[in-house]
């Protein structure tokens, strides 16, 4: 459902503006309600309608808390996880831990990733596609059974 980049602002009370083509979606489906999370592997922020959240719990639950990495990943992801409604002009207010954790300041980047959005700061963004660019070059796509199948 959620797909493209979208370039958004942070107002000065750390809001941001969902784009038009999301909202209506967002209301009609999940009552306009979001979970707001650190990604645990990048500097940005996932946004995730709750429904879908309540997915990632149920995988969460199952994780142990003694296993240092499992529980390293429950603590980073439910720590922050910030639950959220749009408003009436549909603007989200993000918290200003998950703001530091992900660099946000003004200038942003809200990219859709069918289930979830993730929110970069503009200029990681930038550094990230080129990242992305780069390790699709160099991977040999027919030696991975899930990527040899992706003829555009």
């Amino acid at each position: 459902m959620f797909r493209g980049a979208s370039a958004i602002n942070l107002d000065t009370k750390g809001r941001i503006a969902i784009p038009k083509r999301y909202r209506e979606p967002l209301r009609a489906e999940y009552n306009g309600q979001l979970v707001i999370t650190v990604d645990f592997q990048s500097s940005c922020l996932l946004l995730y309608p709750l429904d879908e959240w309540s997915k990632i719990e149920a995988k969460l639950l199952l994780l142990s808390d003694t296993r240092a990495s499992e529980r390293a990943m429950k603590r980073l992801l439910l720590g922050y996880a910030h639950e959220c409604e749009l408003d009436g002009n549909g603007r989200l207010l993000l918290p200003p831990p998950l703001r530091q954790y992900a660099n946000l300041e003004k200038h942003a980047m809200l990219v859709g990733q069918l289930n979830k959005f993730e929110l970069w700061d503009e200029a990681a963004w930038q550094q990230q596609i080129e990242q992305s660019r780069e390790t699709i070059r160099s991977e040999e796509f027919a030696s991975n059974e899930r990527l040899a199948d992706f003829s555009l």
